[in-house]
């Protein structure tokens, strides 16, 4: 192993605005608005501002998946928030949310509009609003509820840590890779032992703890994510390869995936939606042809 250079902490550390690699610029060591800019509403109850990253991938498939389930009152826009302009730092994003990350999302369907933040509270509440994709009570609620808590727990290995050094930190740090390499796989295993006694993650059903979990390690076995799955040996884990290919299957999520994503193949492009229709009309390669 290479021996990093070494390093002392100074006695107060300083922000260096130059430090951080591809992503410096959107983040910062304070909260608040940047700039004052107002944020859209739709014709819907349900405005989602946010950007097809796994955490806001989470709140698309849900709503796809009410949607397909009957759920009429689970239309919704999507309006798109470019992280790497700067769009959640606006002073409406952060009256939305404070912490300004996406997902964000305004339920106006009350008398007072509510809103969310944290993708995790969001698939809580419009499980519990819609009475869907959660147990109402006993065994399968406690063992859906603490998937879903263990996955927003641990994101911040497998993205933050994991994804970071490995994909965009502009020094590779061995013993950093390392580190998260082996948390990640330990992640991993954790899954694929599970899912080797359990359909889903809560038990038979599909609930939204297999929801929270695919957009990040469906997207990890299925060599989506950040490049590393040869890295991480992902198809050693074939409880989970099987779980993720059984996900993915469902029209509801390929929809979720599209929706606010503003990379990729244009024909898998829905950068902001506003109506189902729009699925078959404004993809983004209709929108502005390739080529």
């Amino acid at each position: 192993m290479t021996e990093p250079a070494d390093y002392t902490p100074p006695k107060v550390w300083t922000w260096n605005k130059g430090n951080g690699g591809r992503f410096a610029n959107i983040n910062r060591p304070v909260a608040g608005p940047t700039h004052d800019k107002e944020l859209p509403v739709g014709k819907h109850p349900l405005q989602l501002y946010s950007l097809a990253t796994p955490n806001g991938q989470k709140v698309t498939i849900l709503l796809e998946e009410l949607l397909a389930a009957g759920h009429k009152g689970a239309e919704y826009d999507a309006w798109l928030i470019k992280i790497g302009d700067g769009d959640q730092f606006g002073s409406g994003f952060v009256d939305v949310n404070p912490n300004s990350k996406i997902p964000a999302l305004m339920d106006r369907s009350g008398p007072k509009p509510v809103r969310l933040f944290e993708s995790g509270a969001i698939l809580l509440h419009l499980a519990e609003k819609f009475g869907a994709f959660l147990p109402s009570a006993g065994p399968a609620r406690a063992e859906c509820l603490s998937w879903l808590f263990w996955q927003m727990g641990s994101a911040p290995y497998l993205g933050g840590g994991f994804g970071h050094f490995y994909a965009y930190a502009p020094t590779k740090i061995e013993y950093a890779i390392d580190r998260f390499a082996m948390e990640t796989k330990r992640q991993l295993d954790v899954l694929d032992r599970r899912l080797a006694e359990s359909e889903y993650l809560a038990g038979g059903d599909y609930t939204i703890a297999d929801i929270a979990v695919w957009p990040w390690y469906g997207g990890m076995a299925k060599g989506w994510l950040y490049g590393g799955g040869e890295f991480l040996g992902v198809s050693e884990y074939k409880n989970l390869q099987r779980w993720t290919e059984a996900i993915f299957s469902r029209p509801a999520v390929k929809r979720g995936r599209m929706v606010n994503r503003a990379t990729g193949e244009p024909s898998e492009q829905l950068r902001e939606r506003h109506d189902s229709g729009d699925f078959a009309t404004k993809t983004q390669d209709k929108i502005a042809p390739a080529g």
